[in-house]
């Protein structure tokens, strides 16, 4: 009978059954630090987290009976993966399993920053909706517009089958083409600037690594097609958040949604006051 540490209450009933052959010990309450997740972990043989379980080097060398480490999500980024490979510990994930549902909310997105639904609500919430008229809260049509995808695996390909049903253009970005894919009439651009250059609506589907830590800089944002709007459903440190307020408030973007923060749950005060924005609280696996 193994030990098994599980940071979090989780859906169904998988924990049950593990609890039918193993000692599941079950925490409840806010992410811990990384020494207060290492005394957690003690002496378990298996880690069942969430992304925002920072699983670091500190915890591999405390946790000597550590076999383990099962990340409930579909990115591992919360887990130090050399550190795990040194230790010899198995990093699990759950790919696959959201590809549609974040694919839907990136249109979800998408749909509601440029046809601005979130402010007609609100405008109607507010009493101040006194009948039709022809340029009431004006959006942006998507037909025939370029949708940028950043980071093309399951959920930005997802991503592109959907807004071609919205008759969007559709080129991508990524580290190498995928033809195998099979969409027609999507483009492959090797160079990031010239896409962020030419779409209209640009969206983020890349993993949070070093390298896309930041991806966009204050300088690409600028570089961003004036007018542009900025989704991002993948992992908010991707985007300089900072800098994102800034082009928002100067009017070079014409808008943002987002269901991913820098800083999460912690969101920008900037972002908070700025009406273009739809801000949801990461239900991209929702």
């Amino acid at each position: 009978m193994a030990r098994v540490a599980v940071t979090s209450p989780l859906p169904g009933t998988a924990l049950e059954r593990l609890a039918q052959e193993h000692e599941v010990v079950i925490r409840n309450g806010p992410p811990l630090s990384g020494s207060e997740l290492a005394d957690f972990v003690g002496d378990a043989e298996a880690l069942i987290c969430l992304l925002a379980d920072r699983v670091t080097a500190e915890l591999f060398a405390s946790a000597r009976n550590l076999q383990v480490v099962a990340v409930y999500a579909v990115g591992v980024n919360n887990v130090d993966l050399p550190a795990a490979f040194q230790a010899g510990v198995w990093v699990t994930n759950t790919p696959d399993v959201l590809t549609d549902a974040t694919a839907d909310l990136t249109m979800a997105l998408l749909l509601a920053v440029t046809r601005r639904v979130v402010e007609g609500d609100r405008f109607v919430r507010e009493g101040r909706f006194t009948g039709w008229t022809p340029d009431l809260l004006l959006g942006r049509g998507l037909a025939g517009k370029l949708l940028g995808i950043v980071g093309f695996g399951r959920i930005g390909q997802a991503v592109a089958r959907r807004a071609q049903a919205f008759g969007m253009r559709v080129a991508y970005h990524s580290r190498r083409p995928h033809p195998e894919v099979g969409l027609p009439d999507v483009v492959f651009e090797p160079r990031l600037d010239e896409l962020l250059a030419q779409a209209d609506v640009v969206s983020l589907h890349c993993p949070l690594t070093p390298e896309t830590r930041h991806l966009l800089t204050r300088e690409r944002l600028f570089r961003m097609k004036k007018g542009a709007f900025l989704v991002n459903a993948a992992r908010g440190e991707v985007v300089d958040e900072a800098a994102l307020v800034e082009a928002l408030t100067s009017g070079h973007l014409a808008g943002a949604g987002l269901d991913v923060y820098e800083h999460e749950p912690q969101v920008h005060p900037g972002l908070l006051r700025l009406s273009n924005v739809v801000l949801l609280p990461h239900l991209g696996s929702a």
